[in-house]
This record gives C-alpha cells, sequence and structure tokens, in this order.
C-alpha cells in the first residue's frame, strides 16, 4: 500500500482522530480511506446520474401528453405483475 502524508490544522485532526475512538475504524487511515471510497463511489453515482441527464437531453421533447406517458407506465407495470 502506498503512503501519503498530509496536513490538516489541529482541529481537523482532532476530529480524525475522534472517529477512531468508537472502535469503528482501527486509526486515522482507516477512517480516511473510508472517506475517499465513499467520495469514489459518490461521484460515480453523480456521472452515471449526468450520462443518463444527458441522454434524456438528447433524445428530444415527447410527442405524447403526460396522460399517455403515465398510461404507457402504467401498462408496462400491469404487464410486468401479470407474467
Amino acid at each position: 500500500m502506498a503512503t501519503m502524508n498530509i496536513s490538516l490544522p489541529q482541529e481537523m485532526k482532532d476530529w480524525v482522530e475522534a472517529q477512531t475512538k468508537d472502535g469503528k475504524y482501527a486509526n486515522s487511515s482507516d477512517y480516511v480511506r473510508d472517506i475517499i471510497r465513499r467520495a469514489i463511489e459518490r461521484d460515480a453515482k453523480i456521472a452515471a446520474m449526468n450520462e443518463k441527464i444527458a441522454e434524456g437531453l438528447a433524445s428530444g421533447i415527447s410527442e405524447q401528453t403526460p396522460e399517455e406517458i403515465f398510461a404507457e407506465i402504467r401498462a408496462e407495470f400491469s404487464d410486468d405483475e401479470a407474467a
């Protein structure tokens, strides 16, 4: 595993160390790794959502009314439940 040294203000250092006191994390490094893992997961979800938004915008405007769209969705789900 690679090593990285970071500098924190004392208040942040104290806070990180306090997060390890309850035993959920073995040490400060475990806690920081968890924060980074969560940030990576969050960024991946945001990127996926942005991709879906771009796809939706690129697909154009529907000619259907909202009522027709909802009826189509309801029919699709009722077909799935019957199967």
